[in-house]
């Protein structure tokens, strides 16, 4: 279909995720909760991570960038769904919906290369110790977390050329609270099969390839250490729980989204709230409440702190 033919749609409007004013309430006190405790967890790590020199190693020169990341991640839909939420007419501009694709999946993308730098990281530590320093770098550090962006930046950009110029001449009604490539396609006026296919190699299968590739490396590593002491395989296990348990929250909702042609489920949107609130939020505390060093660190900094409040 020819969208010359067709008025241009300007806004699309969100359903939301219920009608009912008292889930609203609720869905708001939750999320704004969610998103202020994401924000701050994320920015403890950061600070954390950035004053306390014994922290000042790629493994948390990693976990302080996936923080940034997080804090980007989070803040691209969760405050419009916020304001939005007591709104009766919940639009986004046809250029918002564009931006906010765009860094939906340049971070996503981005978070998803930097995950897999954090397993080398620590396959180089625990296979390779006495080469650790030398293999990682300040240099391949920075190697690492300027690949992760122009890979994320790179993945979002082929998509949305295919998308921001498809003819969109109404409906404009998203069923959902943010803009992403499946939803928006179903209202573009002309066959979309192709690109659909596109976005589930591109998204889909990356996401899943990647998810294996990471579940493979830390199987490796564990099997690697067992083979030299039961013991250091549970020490291992200990060191990789907190990777692993992120990327399984990071991957599960995305291969989710990704991996089916034209998703309509309802169960859509709840797994998408868990991506964008729950998942940065408990990111920080498993990195936090799970890793000795981090307790540590905050330990001081809290000493400190109340040390310059004495003098002071």
């Amino acid at each position: 279909m020819d969208g010359r033919n067709h008025s241009t749609v300007s806004e699309f409007v969100f359903l939301g995720l219920t009608n009912s004013w008292g889930i609203q309430v609720l869905l708001s006190v939750f999320s704004f909760l969610f998103y202020m405790a994401s924000m701050m967890g994320n920015l403890v790590i950061v600070v954390i991570v950035t004053l306390d020199a014994h922290l000042h190693s790629p493994m948390y020169f990693f976990l302080a960038n996936l923080s940034v990341i997080d804090m980007i991640f989070c803040s691209i839909t969760a405050p419009k769904m916020i304001f939005d939420i007591f709104k009766k007419h919940k639009a986004i501009s046809f250029c918002g919906c564009i931006t906010q694709i765009f860094f939906n999946h340049a971070a996503g993308g981005t978070e998803m290369v930097l995950l897999l730098a954090m397993a080398f990281d620590r396959y180089v530590a625990i296979c390779k110790p006495l080469h650790y320093l030398t293999i990682m770098s300040p240099r391949m550090c920075l190697y690492f977390l300027v690949s992760s962006w122009i890979v994320g930046i790179i993945h979002s950009l082929f998509q949305l050329v295919f998308v921001v110029n498809l003819p969109f001449c109404g409906p404009n009604v998203l069923d959902s609270f943010y803009c992403d490539f499946p939803q928006l396609l179903r209202l573009a006026c002309t066959n979309t099969q192709e690109l659909e296919f596109m976005v589930i190699v591109n998204s889909g299968v990356i996401s899943v390839g990647s998810f294996i590739l990471l579940v493979i490396s830390y199987i490796f590593i564990l099997f690697t250490v067992w083979r030299h002491s039961i013991h250091g395989s549970f020490k291992a296990l200990s060191t990789l729980s907190s990777h692993i348990t992120v990327v399984v929250l990071f991957f599960g909702p995305l291969m989710f989204f990704y991996t089916r042609p034209s998703p309509t489920l309802h169960l859509d949107k709840y797994f998408a709230i868990f991506d964008a609130f729950i998942t940065p939020f408990l990111n920080p505390v498993i990195y936090t409440f799970r890793n000795k060093e981090m307790k540590v660190a905050m330990m001081r900094l809290c000493s400190h702190l109340a040390h310059y409040r004495k003098i002071s």
